[in-house]
C-alpha cells in the first residue's frame, strides 16, 4: 500500500492524537480517487455486491466451535450524554383487552437510531457529500419527506460473510483507546500481523477500541466530542482490499475530526465515495474474548437490518459465529 502524503511516522499508544490534520483540497483529492461510482449493479448495494455464493461459503467454512457472538447494545431507553435520543419502549396492553384466554402482552419500539446509543446499520442514503450520495445522484433528487428512493436498507437486504476484528487494545496492550486517539493504516497493517489475520475482498471489518469497557469503568461521555476511530488514511487501505462493510464500537470516526470542514469523513469516504455501509456503536467485548479464547480473529458474520423501504439505515443485532 502506499503511504499518504499526511501519514508520518507515529507512536503506538493509547494516548489521544486525532492527527495528522488533513486539508479540505487533501481530502477532496482522496474522496475522487476512492469513488467507485459506476462500477455495480444495483448501484444502490454498493460494496454488497462484492459479496457472492464464495465468499457465504468460505465464511461458512469458518464455524468450529459454533459459539454465537451477539454484538448489538441493549436496547437504550436512558437519556445520558451518549444519548440524547432515548428509544422508546412501553406495554401497549397487559391481558386486559382482548379475550380472557389467553391472556396476550404487547409492546411499542421506537427509535431515532442514528446517534450514539442504539447498535445500526447506515444504508448508503444516510450521508451525501457535496449535496451527492453515492454513485453520484443527487441527495435532494432522492431523499425526501417520505425517505429515501435511491440507497435505502431495504435494497441492501441481508449480508452474510467473512468478519474480521481488529482488536487495536488487544494489540497494543492496553483497555481501551483514549476518546479522540485515531488509528491508522500502518496501525491496521500491524495489528493483522500480530493477529494473525489479512482484510480480503467482500470481508466486514470492526474495529475495536474498547468505547463499551470504557464506559461501564469510567463513565458515560458524549462521543460527538471525542471518540476512538480510523484517520481517513486507513481507507486508502481497505479500498485496496475491497471490503464490503466497515463498522465498530464507536461510529468509525475519530471524533474530532482531522479534515478541515468536513465532521464525519470516514463516513464520507466508506458510504459516500466506496460505497461500503457502516455499523455503529456494537458491542465487541464478547467478541474481543471469544476470538482471543479461539486464537483467530476471523469468523461467520451475519448481518440482518430491517425491511424498511425507504430506510435510511436500520437497528440491528450483528452476530459472529465461530
Amino acid at each position: 500500500m502506499t503511504r499518504s502524503p499526511f501519514d508520518p511516522p507515529r507512536p503506538s499508544s493509547s494516548t489521544a492524537d486525532n492527527g495528522p490534520r488533513v486539508s479540505r483540497a487533501e481530502f477532496d483529492s482522496l474522496f475522487a480517487t476512492l469513488r467507485t461510482w459506476g462500477r455495480w449493479t444495483p448501484a444502490d448495494r454498493g460494496a454488497w455486491n462484492r459479496v457472492k455464493a464464495e465468499h457465504v461459503r468460505r465464511a461458512a467454512a469458518l464455524v468450529r466451535a459454533g459459539t454465537v457472538v451477539p454484538m448489538a447494545l441493549p436496547w437504550n431507553t436512558e437519556p445520558g450524554p451518549d444519548n440524547a435520543r432515548p428509544a422508546l419502549h412501553y406495554m401497549s396492553e397487559l391481558g386486559d383487552i382482548e379475550a380472557p384466554e389467553p391472556t396476550c402482552h404487547k409492546d411499542f419500539i421506537a427509535v431515532d437510531y442514528h446517534g450514539k446509543g442504539v447498535s445500526h446499520l447506515d444504508a448508503l442514503s444516510h450521508i451525501a457529500y457535496q449535496g451527492r450520495l453515492y454513485d453520484g445522484r443527487t441527495a435532494a433528487d432522492v431523499v425526501d419527506a417520505r425517505g429515501a428512493r435511491f440507497g435505502s436498507v431495504a435494497s441492501l437486504g441481508p449480508l452474510v460473510t467473512r468478519g474480521v476484528l481488529i482488536d487495536m487494545p488487544a494489540v497494543l496492550g492496553v483497555d481501551w483507546l483514549e476518546p479522540g486517539r485515531a488509528v491508522h493504516a500502518d496501525e491496521i497493517l500491524a495489528a493483522e500481523e500480530t493477529l494473525g489475520v489479512t482484510i480480503d475482498e467482500g470481508d466486514a471489518v470492526l474495529l475495536r477500541s474498547g468505547h463499551f469497557r470504557r464506559r461501564r469503568e469510567v463513565g458515560a461521555w458524549n462521543p460527538d466530542d471525542a471518540a476512538a476511530g480510523c484517520h481517513v488514511d486507513v481507507l486508502p487501505l481497505l479500498a485496496e482490499r475491497g471490503i464490503a462493510l466497515l463498522g465498530g464500537d464507536g461510529d468509525s470516526d475519530v471524533r474530532p475530526s482531522p479534515v478541515e470542514g468536513v465532521s464525519s469523513p470516514v463516513h464520507a469516504l466508506a458510504l459516500t465515495a466506496m460505497g461500503v455501509p457502516l455499523l455503529d456503536n456494537l458491542d465487541l467485548e464478547a467478541l474481543a474474548e471469544a476470538c482471543a479464547q479461539a486464537t483467530r480473529y476471523e469468523f461467520l458474520m451475519t448481518v440482518a437490518p430491517l425491511n424498511v423501504p425507504g430506510g435510511t439505515g436500520s437497528p440491528v443485532n450483528p452476530v459472529a459465529v465461530l
